[in-house]
């Protein structure tokens, strides 16, 4: 299997490492020291190696951050894992901090007096990140300063970083040429007077080179940075070793990790560099040898995520693909004694129904299968020790996905077992609402992810209920199932444009009772003049991905309007008519149940 049980979280080691840490810190000189989630390349998920925060402090989320000082030591996570920190972590030794709500700067402020140095790791936080620290700590005694990782002198079995072979992502898939990429990010420097350009995101990289790899779980990435010149050649500067089996060209040449800072002094300026991207040790390297920057976005960010045609029709295939696998498991899943199943059980047979199509590369991410309570727990994962049993009443979140070589996949749908309380009931009606709302939603050009984001939120809000989490993430194309920048998200001010692909996946959650959250992909698209609409308006639209029943007895019919149930109707007829080719007989009997009419 793709996915492991194995508890990694162990908050009885978290007090030893952490004295262990301080110590480093009294060697240093240092008051506290900052350990991110993150790695040098910023992405959501990490290798074995970079798993700083959970070595740590036990805690396992795919964001925060820890601010060990002598005293105390704040683990700052935001609404998704406010519940798994404190399950997670020793409370003795950590304190959870609400992140964003309460700022790093302003909680330093607060528990520190006196001249105070903290530590960081230069490789680990951009220059955007350091800066606005800095910026909230002026006027205080609060110094950053940069330095060697402590975390790593003090981790003595820490695991070999990743190494794995770099494969390619052919033009038939990715509908573009490795060098007519980087003609186009190329031509950019060139409007900009730009002589060479830092990437250091593993996706761009891959996206640009049109290469995959296994460094990271679940996301096809090979980690590395790389030097774009405007003339289009790249150096790609990754660890020693690899079994290449891609070729993206003469312009592209590999050079070994180790030698990445010292290629950065040869540069001629000026030298594009993502302020909110790469390490903050990139400018220190470059300001020290005299290179000029011009701080700009990753230029590969924009059309990474504007699909091409290609890319798209992928993603369609990907999800009917893997609609028709998740439609095997719910017609199992109807079929089976579910009192007898555990949530273990459930994520190994939705991945074994991935699996026998054949075209399974590995799942997008760990998937979550949270069961009564569990489902409370936004990014819950299963291991052996927290593995709960089906109960009769229980809800059960079932978010999950798919890596093939066409497309990236997440869906999330709740499964019913025995008879479920009105109460509940009204809740998933309310979050379907939601979804149905954004789903048939046309917007004018220019609005960006935070604009639609409360469209989606509408039902919840006027029963005086909300959750902790945007309504939707930026996927990519066979590469990372969260992509940046778009999103539907209060704060996203990113303009949504035309091949965007993002989730809708409103929900609601009620800590130790139940969670509800449904999930479709939809892909933004040129809005189609309606009947009497003015034709002189520039309108876009969200194409539906997804294609997989909603379970229409947790719905309460009443509570929907007429538009809403022609929209649900629709979308299951829309199911039936592309799957039941795709599935078995008894899967396809099963569709004509969930799919008919209310």
């Amino acid at each position: 299997m793709f996915q492991t049980f194995t508890s990694t979280a162990d908050p009885s080691r978290g007090p030893a490492r952490l004295d262990r840490l301080r110590r480093a810190m009294g060697m240093k000189g240092l008051d506290g020291f900052i350990v991110p989630r993150a790695d040098a390349h910023q992405g959501e998920y990490v290798a074995a190696c970079d798993a700083r925060l959970a070595w740590l402090t036990g805690f396992t989320g795919s964001a925060g951050f820890c601010i060990a000082l002598t005293d105390v030591a704040g683990i700052f996570v935001d609404g998704r894992y406010r519940v798994q920190v404190r399950e997670q972590a020793d409370m003795g030794a950590f304190t959870p901090v609400d992140w964003p709500e309460v700022q790093p700067g302003d909680w330093l402020k607060d528990v520190t007096s006196g001249p105070t140095r903290i530590g960081f790791d230069p490789w680990l936080h951009t220059r955007a990140e350091v800066e606005r620290l800095e910026k909230s700590l002026l006027g205080s005694g609060v110094t950053l300063i940069a330095t060697d990782n402590l975390v790593d002198q003090i981790w003595e079995d820490r695991p070999a970083p990743p190494n794995g072979k770099i494969i390619e992502q052919p033009v038939e898939f990715a509908g573009q040429s490795s060098a007519a990429k980087r003609g186009e990010l190329a031509d950019i420097l060139l409007s900009k007077g730009q002589k060479s350009c830092v990437m250091t995101l593993s996706d761009s990289i891959a996206w640009m080179l049109n290469i995959r790899g296994n460094d990271i779980p679940c996301i096809p990435v090979v980690q590395g940075f790389a030097l774009l010149s405007d003339d289009a050649s790249v150096q790609f500067f990754t660890a020693e070793g690899r079994v290449v089996e891609a070729d993206p060209g003469a312009d592209v040449v590999l050079h070994p990790a180790k030698a990445f800072a010292a290629a950065l002094k040869k540069l001629d300026g000026p030298v594009r560099v993502d302020k909110g991207a790469a390490p903050y040790a990139v400018s220190q390297i470059l300001t020290e040898a005299g290179v000029a920057i011009d701080w700009a976005e990753d230029p590969a960010i924009l059309p990474k995520a504007q699909k091409n045609p290609t890319e798209l029709k992928g993603a369609r295939e990907a999800h009917l693909r893997d609609a028709a696998a998740v439609t095997e498991f719910l017609a199992w899943f109807e079929a089976a004694e579910k009192t007898a199943l555990t949530e273990i059980d459930l994520v190994r047979e939705l991945e074994e129904k991935r699996r026998a199509t054949n075209a399974l590369l590995d799942i997008s991410f760990e998937t979550i299968a949270g069961a009564g309570p569990n489902g409370a727990i936004m990014h819950y994962r299963v291991t052996e020790d927290t593995n709960r049993p089906l109960e009769d009443g229980n809800l059960v979140v079932l978010d999950s996905g798919g890596q093939y070589r066409d497309g990236t996949t997440d869906i999330t749908r709740v499964l019913r077992v025995g008879d479920i309380a009105d109460e509940e009931k009204r809740c998933y009606t309310r979050v379907l609402q939601g979804m149905i709302a954004l789903s048939r939603t046309h917007f004018p050009r220019g609005r960006s992810g935070r604009d639609l984001d409360p469209i989606a939120r509408y039902p919840l809000w006027a029963a005086h209920q909300d959750f902790n989490h945007g309504v939707g993430h930026g996927v990519g194309a066979y590469l990372s199932v969260h992509e940046g920048p778009q999103r539907f998200s209060p704060i996203s001010e990113q303009e949504l444009l035309p091949g965007m692909i993002l989730s809708n996946e409103p929900g609601y959650y009620r800590n130790g009772a139940f969670g509800i959250r449904l999930e479709n992909l939809v892909a933004v698209q040129e809005s189609p003049v309606p009947a009497g609409g003015d034709s002189d308006r520039d309108m876009l639209c969200l194409e539906t991905l997804t294609y997989v029943p909603f379970d229409t007895s947790l719905v309460i019919t009443d509570m929907l309007s007429g538009e809403e149930r022609a929209w649900l109707n629709a979308y299951h007829a829309t199911c039936r008519e592309k799957l039941a080719p795709r599935v078995t007989d008894a899967a396809s009997n099963w569709l004509d149940r969930a799919c008919a009419p209310i």
